[in-house]
């Protein structure tokens, strides 16, 4: 709230303590349900994998690559050249793509009939018209998402008309099926290289330290918890005329141990692919100490992480390329889930998705989910709710029967006299579990006292929602004050006696809430004795 600094200055000569203590009149007091933790500042956070990514961009810049983006769309003949006889095995884990084919389209007779009565009579030259735009669409000259407007501006109807028409009078469209092509969505970050480089080669002299992350399709028969159809590859290339299994060895030490990976062994790679030299396909083991005991089949802290190798002189003979290249790859996920202690590559991937993955919620998102139900809207009604918990924390404790005001004042031209009463006797005015607090524990959602039995709970503030059950009860009753005096009532008593759900003590928690604590079998647990009742009387 604004102040005046010259008056704040003027108050503070004449009596400083005063004016400082008076200071807390300027600090605005927010609702039940807008404090903390429902007031928290937002933030984004990044996908594992694109965090990932991001790392190893970082880490290969360091080194001194350069990065690059390879064709991702690549003809099956380029694989042949690359692979040579394994090219087979390689493309029958390939995607074809495929479109569909531009029908050739007449207009008859019937066909005319069946225009008019959608778009009305346009006569023989919007028949016409539509003949010559349909050829060219056929042609290729118009494009499949261009037809419809290039119709509906040529003779002047609306699109859903020319929608309906095309539906209605040409079956051709929806009987068309896909043609495939010969050209593939790549499957190894290796077809992409052997064509960047020959380009490249053109117009630079080596050596070129290269990397590139980016997709790559693997047509599997099935996804489960380690495989994909679709994946990233961290792949980097080094063409020089010196280029050894050496560089490859160096490479990957360098880049893996800038994400805690400590100790590496190299073993010769039983696949022997053709498009590596004999005996330099290498697979690259590493240590890693955040692995060891981890409930993961890496537990012994080791993990095959990468693969390198030179490329063969017969497969870089076909693109006219003669100096040697050492290529290293890795895969995005596998690192991923090494670093994130993942099990299912598709849970890290899919988090959203709830057969991939288990949900789970924090208990300061619980907190956040927790609300008073029934709340004052006026200002004086915020002044009730306050004088009701400040008599019920001074005299809480006193033997009834009892009363004492809490409030009284004025509201809309009514006189408002607001008490806590206890009328029983050998009683308390308030009862014991008035001061238990809401908060989230483990997944739970209790109401429990501020003691040592549960210090662990009320240590985390962040799922803490500073809410007793005496603030929600006050709440309440004030907003029942307030509806009193709109109704014309003259006398209003809210009470509260032993709760046994949190909606009896004017507390809600949001579906999604609820649903997750039932999906976890976990508990709401928000009971207890409070006793207590306030009645106001308007005149």
């Amino acid at each position: 709230m604004r102040f005046d600094p010259d008056e704040i200055k003027d108050k503070a000569n004449e009596d400083f303590d005063s004016t400082w203590n008076a200071g807390k009149e300027f600090v605005k007091k927010t609702g039940l349900n807008e404090q903390y933790p429902h007031m928290s500042i937002k933030y984004g956070k990044p996908h594992p994998i694109y965090e990932t990514i991001s790392r190893l961009r970082e880490a290969y810049l360091r080194m001194g690559f350069e990065e690059m983006m390879n064709p991702l769309i690549v003809d099956e003949r380029e694989v042949h050249k690359q692979f040579g006889h394994e090219a087979l095995a390689v493309l029958d884990r390939c995607y074809y793509l495929a479109g569909l084919p531009r029908p050739n389209v007449g207009i008859s007779d019937e066909s005319i009939d069946a225009i008019n009565t959608i778009l009305g009579d346009i006569g023989e030259e919007g028949i016409e018209t539509i003949r010559k735009i349909l050829h060219s669409y056929k042609k290729g000259d118009i494009e499949g998402d261009d037809l419809i407007p290039e119709i509906s501006a040529a003779i002047n109807v609306s699109d859903s008309l020319v929608v309906e028409m095309i539906d209605q009078v040409f079956p051709e469209f929806k009987e068309l099926v896909p043609q495939s092509t010969r050209r593939t969505l790549r499957s190894h970050m290796t077809s992409g290289w052997f064509i960047s480089l020959a380009s490249l080669m053109e117009r630079a002299n080596p050596p070129f330290n290269l990397f590139s992350i980016d997709r790559c399709f693997r047509r599997e028969q099935e996804e489960d918890a380690a495989r994909l159809m679709t994946y990233y590859s961290a792949s980097c290339v080094i063409m020089d005329e010196d280029v050894t299994v050496d560089h490859g060895k160096a490479v990957a030490q360098s880049l893996l141990s800038q994400f805690g990976f400590e100790k590496f062994m190299f073993r010769p790679d039983d696949k022997r692919s053709k498009y590596y030299v004999p005996d330099t396909q290498i697979e690259v083991f590493a240590y890693h100490p955040k692995l060891v005991g981890s409930k993961t089949k890496y537990s012994d802290g080791w993990v095959e992480i990468a693969t390198f190798g030179i490329y063969s002189p017969t497969a870089l003979a076909e693109y006219g390329i003669s100096c040697p290249v050492m290529n290293l790859g890795l895969g995005v996920e596998r690192l991923a889930m090494i670093l994130y202690n993942a099990t299912d590559i598709r849970s890290l991937i899919y988090p959203q998705i709830a057969q991939y993955s288990e949900w789970n919620m924090s208990d300061d998102e619980l907190a956040k989910m927790i609300y008073v139900e029934d709340v004052p809207e006026t200002t004086e009604g915020r002044d009730i709710a306050e004088a009701i918990v400040a008599v019920c924390e001074e005299h809480g404790s006193t033997p009834s029967p009892c009363e004492f005001t809490a409030w009284e004042g004025e509201i809309s031209g009514k006189n408002v006299k607001v008490s806590v009463i206890e009328p029983e006797e050998e009683t308390k005015l308030c009862g014991p579990a008035v001061f238990n607090e809401v908060v989230a524990y483990n997944n739970d959602i209790l109401g429990i006292p501020d003691n040592k039995k549960w210090k662990k709970a009320l240590e985390n503030h962040s799922a803490r929602t500073n809410v007793r059950f005496l603030d929600s009860f006050a709440a309440k009753a004030a907003s029942d004050i307030e509806q009193a005096i709109a109704n014309g009532e003259n006398e209003v008593e809210t009470r509260v006696r032993i709760v046994k759900v949190p909606s009896e003590i004017n507390i809600r928690l949001e579906p999604l809430a609820s649903r997750f604590i039932t999906s976890k079998k976990q508990k709401i647990d928000i009971r207890g004795p409070v006793f207590t009742t306030v009645r106001a009387t308007i005149e």
